[in-house]
């Protein structure tokens, strides 16, 4: 992935998340005074509006295709196709926005079960990203 193809910086709100990717960590921020659960990292809790009570858990990392698509045409320069643009719903409840890498694109479906892989980008942070899951997890 080409350094025009990077995602933004990490700010005041995501670089404890950030931070935790460079580990191989996926963090979802939880709210303490409800339990809520979400993602993106955000000032304040989107169930209750607290802003005090914001918190990290690490994700167990398996989830299931909640939507997808397959993107033939790139973009922009840099990005090899075909690939799987997709929903995946985690474990705990949350949504991310991701890629399933798989040599068989077409073959993704939705409710589909995947599990948690890393994309390296060229400034040490990573990019989650999730890939079918074995036989045994379906």
């Amino acid at each position: 992935m080409s350094d025009a193809l990077l995602p933004a910086p990490a700010d005041e709100m995501t670089a404890v998340w950030w931070d935790a990717t460079r580990e191989r960590r996926l963090l979802v921020q939880t709210c303490t005074a409800c339990g809520h659960r979400q993602h993106p990292p955000r000032a304040l809790c989107t169930g209750c509006g607290s802003t005090e009570h914001l918190d990290h858990l690490e994700a167990t990392g398996l989830g299931r295709v909640d939507a997808c698509t397959v993107v033939e045409r790139a973009p922009a320069e840099g990005l090899a196709t075909p690939y799987v643009l997709a929903r995946v719903r985690l474990a705990e409840g949350v949504i991310l926005l991701t890629t399933v890498e798989t040599p068989a694109p077409h073959d993704v479906a939705i409710g589909d079960p995947v599990r948690l892989t890393w994309r390296a980008l060229s400034d040490g942070r990573r990019l989650p990203t999730f890939e079918p899951a074995p036989e045994e997890n379906r």
